[in-house]
């Protein structure tokens, strides 16, 4: 059974959600900064968080283990190789699923004046299963990926207020939607030549390696515009934030330096390391602004 929980976590690559869960705690320690905070808010959003994720990942495995057994890059992963069963996966993506649309009862439990979590737990769920289809027919699978992650905050925020001053976390996920955009693209380029013997939909595939690195730039060049504005739309973000913002453009810019046309070798380097220091690093940053303000 460890070693089976050990390959599932593995699967679904769960140290991974360290890149969506900060912008969802964020958004909800700026609502907690008018609202009283509650531990069972925590917790839900935290269950919510990992379980939707969970889903997610289980379910692409699932729906791309076919190519990506025709994929060397990707043909070592569980599925392909037999290291887990179909059926193995299929029963953890549902009881995943399941466990997801529960825990939004927690926000209904503690609140029920505000059911919004409860009644939008099964449209996010197809928004989020869909994206690992969204290749198949579709260059802007990327963006579908980003506004999959767009929801972290947004949700977040939503589970904390209700629907009640919506323009801080949706600037805050647009800007996540274009940051995810912006590194899926990095790392698809990887795959080019790939996707286009299989007929897969990609922003490199379409435009070349060269072209998709632009454009990746050009959505972090959005993503940075967008915490800008944040800092702006927030009463609760200063000085320290701004700070923050300074070294995350810096990152940025070292992100887009890892990866050349002519060198796809740092990608992961700029994928997990980069990005992971970026998303917690601006969490923390926030916390310690709502500290001292």
């Amino acid at each position: 059974m460890p070693n089976a929980v050990r390959k599932l976590l593995e699967l679904i690559r769960f140290s991974h959600t360290i890149f969506a869960l900060p912008f969802a705690l964020l958004a909800a320690a700026l609502a907690w900064a008018d609202e009283p905070f509650r531990w069972p808010d925590l917790l839900g959003i935290l269950l919510c968080m990992v379980f939707a994720r969970s889903a997610a990942m289980a379910f692409n495995r699932l729906v791309d283990r076919h190519i990506d057994a025709r994929n060397p890059r990707t043909a070592g992963r569980h599925l392909p190789v037999g290291s887990l069963s179909v059926a193995a996966v299929w029963i953890f993506t549902i009881v995943c699923c399941v466990g997801f649309v529960a825990c939004t009862l927690i926000f209904y439990e503690r609140d029920p004046s505000n059911p919004w979590p409860l009644y939008l737990c099964s449209p996010v769920l197809l928004l989020l299963l869909g994206y690992s289809l969204a290749k198949r027919f579709t260059s802007l699978a990327h963006f579908w990926l980003g506004a999959a992650l767009m929801l972290a905050p947004v949700a977040a925020w939503i589970a904390v207020k209700g629907l009640a001053d919506m323009t801080v976390p949706v600037i805050l996920g647009a800007a996540v939607a274009f940051w995810v955009a912006g590194f899926d693209i990095l790392y698809a380029c990887q795959d080019a030549d790939f996707d286009r013997e299989q007929a897969l939909h990609s922003v490199p595939a379409r435009f070349g390696v060269p072209t998709s690195l632009r454009i990746a730039a050009l959505c972090h060049a959005v993503m940075f515009g967008l915490l800008v504005w944040l800092g702006f739309a927030s009463p609760h973000l200063g000085y320290v934030f701004a700070g923050g913002l300074v070294v995350a453009g810096v990152l940025l810019v070292y992100e887009h330096r890892l990866v050349r046309p002519d060198d796809l070798t740092r990608v992961n380097r700029a994928f997990f390391h980069v990005n992971g220091v970026i998303s917690v690093g601006l969490l923390v940053l926030v916390l310690i602004q709502l500290a001292v303000k």
